[in-house]
């Protein structure tokens, strides 16, 4: 089902052309007062003039040095919608820069944000969910995430957020499950991304098969992939129409199936024919990793003996421009050839 686009536009009343803005040197300390000042209007229109200002990332450094980010926390909990909005806005835009996510990240920002994730405006929770996102690209701000104990929330909010937070929330989710896994695995995180897997939208198809990768990279989240029944449903997206989906699909199975009972799993969901069909797509983004989940399943005595009659597909990939993939496809026929 549709769902309506986040909407950004403000009130009939807030003209950022108004804004008193001195130039120069003084624009920041002048804007730094009137975001404190007991008028609504003034905060409203300094906000709007830092939006403009802080896509410049010199003007980021200068905010930081001159304070900004203390006035901006306690504006986060303002009770007018607009100072809200504008306040994660620009939050969200410095995050976009490298030395705002590194004041952002000293601020403590991260705690306070996590108290706008039920804000009754939808931009205002896009904004804190972005700001999140370009936060968790560092591992230190991976680590904030952690640490602020934002995980079980974060995949609460998959379950009732509008689908271009969602996609925001699963990015996030990518970079943190990353380095810590246990608390998502406790908040049932691997049954919420395997009903992502269906969901009509290809951006978060292929982002929720991109967490599952992320979380099938530790040795727990293996084990909660092949409890939760997650293989055969990644095996079905192999055949999806969308090569994202394919690709990153094709990268959860491959780590998976590290475990024999992920390569059960799999054999038993019928896998070896859609990743066969992938290898002999020349363009597929799935190849490489269908190769080597191939690669796994020739360990087993069944798998073996099934992709022995497809020897030559692998073979042809030999001669495959990437040399990422000739050399999977050298160690697969290795597998494939081995007799016990």
């Amino acid at each position: 089902m549709a769902q309506p686009r986040i909407s950004a536009y403000l009130p009939p009343d807030i003209d950022p052309t108004k804004a008193a803005l001195a130039f120069g040197r003084r624009a920041l300390p002048k804007l730094n007062e009137e975001l404190q000042s007991p008028k609504l209007l003034t905060q409203q229109r300094a906000l709007m003039a830092l939006c403009d200002l802080v896509h410049d990332p010199e003007k980021v450094y200068e905010a930081i040095a001159l304070g900004f980010l203390d006035s901006l926390k306690t504006l986060l909990i303002h009770q007018d919608q607009t100072v809200r909005q504008k306040t994660t806005e620009v939050l969200s835009i410095m995050a976009s820069h490298s030395i705002g996510r590194e004041g952002l990240l000293r601020s403590g920002v991260i705690s306070a944000l996590a108290g706008l994730l039920d804000d009754p405006v939808d931009i205002c929770r896009k904004n804190t969910h972005q700001t999140f996102d370009m936060l968790a690209k560092l591992p230190a701000g991976a680590g904030g995430v952690l640490r602020a104990g934002l995980i079980p929330s974060l995949v609460l909010k998959l379950k009732t957020e509008l689908d271009e937070i969602q996609e925001l929330i699963l990015d996030t989710l990518s970079n943190c499950l990353r380095v810590e896994v246990s608390e998502a695995l406790a908040a049932d995180a691997v049954t919420v991304l395997k009903e992502k897997l269906s969901h009509p939208s290809t951006a978060i198809r292929s982002k929720a098969a991109w967490v599952l990768l992320e979380i099938s990279c530790h040795p727990e989240g293996k084990i909660a992939v092949c409890q939760e029944e997650v293989i055969p449903v990644l095996v079905s997206l192999l055949e999806d129409t969308q090569p994202p989906v394919q690709a990153r699909s094709a990268g959860a199975l491959m780590f998976a199936l590290v475990t024999p009972q992920g390569r059960a799993s799999a054999v038993g969901a019928e896998a070896i024919p859609p990743l066969l069909s992938l290898v002999a797509e020349e363009t597929s983004k799935a190849r490489l990793n269908a190769i080597k989940t191939l690669t796994l399943l020739a360990e087993l005595p069944e798998g073996r003996q099934t992709l022995l009659g497809h020897r030559d597909t692998f073979v042809r990939c030999l001669e495959d421009p990437s040399e990422a993939v000739q050399r999977a496809a050298e160690i697969a026929i290795t597998v494939i050839d081995w007799k016990p």
